[in-house]
């Protein structure tokens, strides 16, 4: 069975492990391959491709370690404002920055950039709700060029729409 295409806004910070992404994942219910899936899931193709709307908080180590969060109430103009603080920070590549994610009054993600080389080096915290009872992880991401983290916010907001 050929991979099943997964579509909708992502932001990659890292390349690869260790990084950090924020993604809302979008399945077409149409794809062969999820139909076929669906079938031997004994489920509806709506069913198994999912809601398309629910962001993801998702935090990679290079040791194995990682978080998944779910984001519920996370809407899209909320992910668009992190992205342009971001890209705001990263215009001034000589600056320190401290970004946060907050999400129904929980600060989900701290972003903390340094520049480093031609680019920013950062340590993501990743927090859960307490909800969950999963302790928070940090990762720490090597440097990434100034034009590709900025290209890839770029093309984070246009997936926005």
């Amino acid at each position: 069975m050929s991979p099943i295409a997964v579509g909708g806004p992502a932001l990659f910070i890292g390349s690869d492990t260790p990084c950090v992404a924020l993604v809302r994942p979008s399945i077409d219910p149409a794809q062969p391959e999820v139909r076929e899936a669906a079938e031997r899931a004994g489920v509806t193709p709506e069913e198994f491709a999912g809601p398309s709307d629910l962001w993801q908080l998702i935090a990679d180590r290079t040791d194995g370690e990682g978080r998944e969060i779910a984001l519920s109430d996370l809407s899209d103009a909320e992910a668009a404002d992190f992205a342009d603080s971001l890209l705001a920070a990263t215009a001034h590549p000589d600056s320190e920055f401290s970004l946060v994610l907050t999400v129904s009054a929980h600060d989900v993600l701290r972003l903390d950039g340094r520049p480093a080389g031609e680019g920013f080096a950062f340590v993501a915290a990743v927090v859960p709700p307490p909800s969950e009872g999963t302790p928070a992880l940090e990762v720490e991401i090597g440097p990434q060029s100034v034009a590709d983290l900025r290209a890839e916010l770029e093309q984070f907001r246009r997936n926005l729409g």
